[in-house]
C-alpha cells in the first residue's frame, strides 16, 4: 500500500471518503431497492461520516500526544445504535421488520471506520461479504424459514365465537400453540377479533400449504404468516 494512502494529507483524504461513499452505496442500493426505511443515500452517509470521525482521529493522534487512536471509533461504533433502532418498526399485526437494515447500517459504519483509519483491504472484504449476506443469501434464508417446524401467523376471524373450532382443528392435526395473543385493532369491525399464535408443527411442511389450509377453515376471514 502506497504511504501517502496511509498518512492523513489531501490525496489519502479524498480516497477514503469516495471509496467510503462507495461501499456504503453498495450496501444500501440492495436494502433500497427492497423499500426498507434506511436506503442508498442513508447507507452512504453512514458510511463517510464514520470514515470521516477516522480521518480526524488519526489527524489529532499526529498532532497531539498520548491521544487514544480508537476513542471517537469506539463511539461511532456504540452511537450508530440509535439509528439503527429508528429503522426497527412493530406493525400492527406484531411483526418486527428492520432488523436487517439495522444491522447493515451498523456494519457499514464500521466498513466506513475501516475506510477511514486506512484499512482499505478489510473495508472492501467487509463490503463484499456484508453485501453477499443481505442481498445473496437473502433467498437461502426465505428457502430455510418456509419449511421449519415452527409457523407464526396472523388470523383474523370475522367472529370471536369462530377461534374455538380454528383451535380444535389445530389439535386434531397434532399442531401444538406456544403462544396466542389477541389483537384488536381499529381496522377490525366490532364483531371480527385477530390473533397472533405461533405454532409448533409434528413434522416439516412447507409454510404456504399450511396457510392455504387453514385459511379455508370456517370463519377464517384473513390469515397469512409473521
Amino acid at each position: 500500500m502506497p504511504q501517502i494512502l496511509l498518512e492523513v494529507n489531501i490525496v489519502s483524504t479524498v480516497v477514503r471518503l469516495m471509496l467510503s461513499l462507495v461501499c456504503g452505496g453498495i450496501l444500501g442500493f440492495e436494502r433500497g431497492r427492497k423499500k426498507r426505511p434506511a436506503g442508498f443515500r442513508t447507507y452512504m452517509l453512514v458510511s463517510m461520516g464514520s470514515a470521516m470521525v477516522m480521518i480526524t482521529n488519526q489527524y489529532i493522534c499526529t498532532i497531539y500526544q498520548n491521544v487514544d487512536p480508537a476513542r471517537m471509533g469506539a463511539q461511532v461504533v456504540s452511537g450508530i445504535g440509535f439509528l439503527g433502532a429508528g429503522t426497527i418498526i412493530i406493525t400492527g399485526k406484531n411483526r418486527v421488520k428492520g432488523l436487517t437494515t439495522a444491522a447493515g447500517l451498523w456494519a457499514a459504519a464500521c466498513v466506513g471506520l475501516a475506510v477511514g483509519i486506512g484499512y482499505y483491504e478489510g473495508a472492501l472484504i467487509g463490503c463484499i461479504l456484508i453485501f453477499t449476506v443481505m442481498g445473496l443469501l437473502h433467498n437461502l434464508d426465505d428457502r430455510v424459514m418456509a419449511s421449519t417446524k415452527v409457523i407464526e401467523l396472523y388470523i383474523e376471524f370475522r367472529e370471536i365465537s369462530y377461534m374455538s373450532n380454528f383451535m380444535t382443528v389445530l389439535r386434531d392435526n397434532n399442531m401444538n400453540i406456544s403462544n396466542l395473543e389477541i389483537i384488536r385493532s381499529n381496522t377490525l369491525n366490532e364483531a371480527n377479533v385477530a390473533v397472533v399464535l405461533t405454532l409448533k408443527l409434528p413434522k416439516k411442511r412447507p409454510h404456504e400449504e399450511i396457510i392455504h389450509e387453514l385459511s379455508k377453515e370456517d370463519g377464517v376471514r384473513f390469515l397469512e404468516e409473521v
